[in-house]
């Protein structure tokens, strides 16, 4: 038993070293094989990266439509591109209060691709001595005027907004809105900003009490509320930033008070249940209006004014947008 057993332990070393001489090189094979698929798939990785890179790069490039326009504009949520226009160059008062641009006096651009064609809004603040020419040119331009109207009351000197649209090259369009301000005296370089700049209102408590995040705008703590269902212009749909989102500004005016103003976006169904809880709590209603031709459903953009504790008029803007089918 001894001998059968070492014998048997013998072949067995025999055995283990003709499949290892046999299988080795096939081991090998297999892990260079490994490894091959290894880097490959690493390899595969990198070509999706860059794929997607130039996926993205291959998003539209708005770098011929800043040329065309004369300034440049950012991305916005809903693939947005947003140009800002303020109208530095106006000295406004509402009672007694110098309105700064980014609460009242924002001219604004936004370009949207959709398929081969590209759909741009906007809201051109111009004084009344310059509505005439800025329509002219426009139409000349095949760019359509949508509404004309007041925003704010009693202001000085006279402002009115004139809300635009367009459908086609991005670039002509351009063009045509560029040739049009340039006949107003609309500021097309950027002005100095300070983005650290102190605001002498709690906007922590504006937050909490309005349940909203703020940003500070120039001098101006903005909120935006997007409505909860889709908004469509002749089949198209309009994201917020395309003007259809409520705004809600505040700009201090010393002493823990603010000046607020800004429009409700609203169905005809809000649209009284609104004012009545402005009134209610002291904002004034300065207009009431379309900006649009042929949305869906039907909008109505409620404008309003207050100067008051600026806390008291967060929580009465906080109740009229629960009044609001908002987000």
């Amino acid at each position: 038993m001894t001998r059968n057993a070492r014998v048997t332990k013998e072949q067995v070393t025999q055995y283990s070293s003709r499949v290892i001489r046999r299988f080795v090189p096939t081991l090998v094979a297999l892990v260079f094989f490994t490894m091959f698929v290894f880097v490959s798939s690493v390899g595969i990785q990198n070509q999706n990266g860059q794929t997607n890179s130039a996926q993205q790069a291959g998003a539209p490039d708005w770098k011929a439509v800043e040329l065309a326009l004369g300034k440049a504009g950012s991305m916005q949520p809903g693939n947005v591109y947003k140009v800002s226009l303020p109208r530095s160059d106006l000295k406004i008062t509402v009672a007694g209060v110098e309105l700064k641009p980014a609460l009242a006096l924002g001219s604004w651009v936004a370009f949207k691709k959709t398929g081969d064609m590209t759909m741009v809004m906007g809201d051109l603040v111009l004084t009344e001595d310059e509505v005439t020419a800025v329509m002219t040119r426009l139409q000349e331009g095949g760019v359509e005027e949508t509404a004309l109207h007041n925003h704010v009351l009693h202001e000085s000197p006279r402002v009115m907004y004139m809300h635009i649209h367009a459908m086609g090259e991005g670039v002509k369009i351009a063009k045509a809105i560029h040739d049009a301000l340039a006949l107003t005296k609309t500021p097309f370089a950027s002005a100095a900003s300070n983005p650290n700049q102190a605001l002498d209102i709690d906007t922590k408590q504006l937050d909490q009490i309005l349940r909203l995040s703020g940003k500070e705008n120039g001098g101006v703590y903005q909120f935006s509320v997007a409505r909860a269902e889709k908004i469509a212009d002749r089949g198209m749909e309009v994201p917020p930033a395309m003007g259809v989102a409520t705004a809600l500004n505040f700009q201090p005016t010393g002493g823990g008070k603010a000046a607020i103003t800004g429009d409700f976006v609203l169905i005809g169904s809000e649209v009284n249940p609104v004012i009545k809880a402005l009134r209610a709590n002291g904002i004034e209603v300065t207009a009431l209006h379309s900006h649009m031709l042929n949305e869906a459903p039907r909008l109505f953009f409620m404008h309003f004014w207050a100067n008051d504790d600026a806390q008291k008029l967060a929580r009465s803007l906080r109740a009229a947008v629960d009044l609001t089918n908002s987000k």
